[in-house]
């Protein structure tokens, strides 16, 4: 039962560029930096299993989870996020053009018949 004034957060659904991007990302750094899943995880205060989540593009990570996760990766929360953001208009970019490419409309090919009707 919701009180009088209270305010309820209705969630979007998450945008599957961002989600590549952070899992684009976040592969990328541990990477570089020779940590596995594990490794990020108990360097960044999080679960194995989230680590795991995020790079699969299974959900998105809060702000203060992208904070513990930049001290895991060594690296300056904004830096993170940066990098996050160029993925992000990078996928983002080849997603229009995938779907544009999908609604196009489909041509005949040469020596192909037109059906009769």
């Amino acid at each position: 039962m919701r009180r009088s004034g209270e305010i309820r957060c209705m969630r979007s659904p998450p945008d599957p560029a961002l989600l590549r991007a952070v899992a684009a990302e976040l592969k990328a750094r541990r990477a570089a930096l020779g940590l596995n899943q594990e490794a990020l995880a108990f360097a960044a205060g999080v679960d194995r299993t989230f680590v795991a989540r995020l790079e699969t593009c299974s959900t998105s990570p809060s702000l203060g989870t992208l904070f513990r996760l930049s001290t895991g990766l060594e690296t300056d929360p904004g830096e993170l996020v940066s990098a996050i953001a160029k993925r992000y208009r990078k996928e983002h970019r080849a997603a229009v053009v995938l779907d544009s490419l999908q609604d196009a409309p489909k041509k005949t090919t040469l020596g192909s018949k037109k059906p009769s009707g």
